[in-house]
């Protein structure tokens, strides 16, 4: 282990989110997660003083790696394709890959596991559960108020409710995924979630399928 303690902090917190995962919050101990992550108890007190403050800690580390993953992909999509509607459609179309490669694994969703049992967190802790989901919906904006400017939908849409659906699609498929043990639910819904944007831009689907046939090309 580190001298600074770095590893045995972060072993700490992979099992206990491991845990939270499969168990809840409420359901997890601490000597669970000492005995999940092979530390003492007072290796465990000099990192966090509570349970609590190791459910901040966790959650705050989520939020940064989640907000890290929409941005890296938006950033591939952006270099894949062009016009907004084709980034869009590869956004998702990354997503679906990022999923599939976990194989057999089903993803979660600490910012869900933490909704669901709201009562045991403080304000502060329940902030960035808000702020991380938030922030879908301030990174996507931009990209579906481009597509709704340059390619006028269907239907009456706005940035926020497109952005607002493909996060909904994403937790309620995770929740699927889980309850029926099935890897695969997730990645078809966001399938389904591309078809519904290809509907509601049907007009400009011809030109956004030539973009990503030249994104295939490229990858």
């Amino acid at each position: 282990m580190g001298k600074d303690g770095t590893q045995t902090k972060r072993a700490i917190m992979d099992a206990a989110e491991r845990l939270v995962f499969l168990r809840g919050f409420a359901a997890t101990s601490v000597d669970d997660v000492l005995s999940a992550a092979g530390v003492t108890k007072g290796a465990f007190f000099h990192h966090f003083r509570t349970k609590a403050e190791l459910g901040q800690a966790l959650v705050e580390r989520f939020a940064r790696r989640d907000r890290a993953h929409l941005e890296r992909n938006i950033q591939r999509a952006e270099r894949l394709a062009s016009d907004p509607l084709t980034q869009l459609l590869v956004l998702v179309g990354l997503f679906e890959e990022d999923v599939e490669s976990l194989g057999s694994e089903i993803p979660a969703c600490l910012f869900a596991c933490y909704i669901y049992e709201a009562q045991l967190f403080d304000e502060r802790t329940l902030n960035i559960v808000a702020e991380g989901l938030q922030a879908w919906r301030e990174l996507l904006r931009p990209k579906f108020e481009a597509a709704i400017r340059h390619c006028e939908p269907q239907r009456i849409a706005s940035a926020d409710e497109l952005a607002d659906l493909l996060l909904a699609t994403i937790e309620g498929g995770m929740i699927l995924g889980r309850s029926h043990r099935d890897a695969t639910i997730l990645p078809r819904q966001l399938r389904q979630y591309r078809n519904y944007l290809e509907l509601l831009f049907a007009r400009w689907i011809p030109a956004a399928a030539a973009g990503l046939v030249a994104v295939a090309a490229e990858k």
